[in-house]
């Protein structure tokens, strides 16, 4: 982790300033637990990110989260990072799954053809890899444009 003054320092050289809260619900305390604590433990360690805050909520029990789940357990982490661009961050969303992300800073920002290019041929290759998996499919769409 690094502190707040070299977080404000990299988002003055350009970096995003992002907040994202992951949640873990889980039959049992303990996995809820340990499985958030590892995926921010991995998350930390990912070079992409310059996490310099982390907050781990009380884990809180929940009756019925699910249609099939009597009792469940959930478990929340808020966090505050840096990270070089937005194609970085977009990798991240899918590859990490936080419950909710917000880019702080800055209020504006510029893509060039290149980077929306990149972050458009990631879309697609995840597309077509979840395909593949059998985890879902490509949308065809209906009507075309109108």
């Amino acid at each position: 982790m690094i502190d707040k003054a070299d977080a404000d320092e990299f988002v003055q050289k350009g970096q995003l300033r992002v907040w994202a809260a992951f949640e873990v619900m889980a039959s049992q305390e303990e996995i809820a637990s340990d499985s958030l604590k590892k995926h921010i433990e991995k998350l930390e360690t990912d070079g992409r990110v310059k996490l310099y805050k982390k907050q781990f909520s009380d884990v809180k029990q929940v009756e019925k989260p699910l249609p099939n789940l009597k009792t469940g357990f959930s478990y929340i982490c808020e966090v505050e990072f840096v990270v070089k661009d937005l194609e970085d961050l977009i990798k991240l969303v899918v590859e990490y799954g936080p419950s909710s992300i917000e880019i702080v800073e800055p209020a504006e920002m510029k893509l060039n053809i290149t980077q929306t290019q990149s972050i458009l041929n990631f879309i697609s290759a995840m597309m077509h890899r979840f395909a593949a998996a059998g985890m879902g499919g490509i949308v065809i769409a209906g009507q075309g444009r109108k």
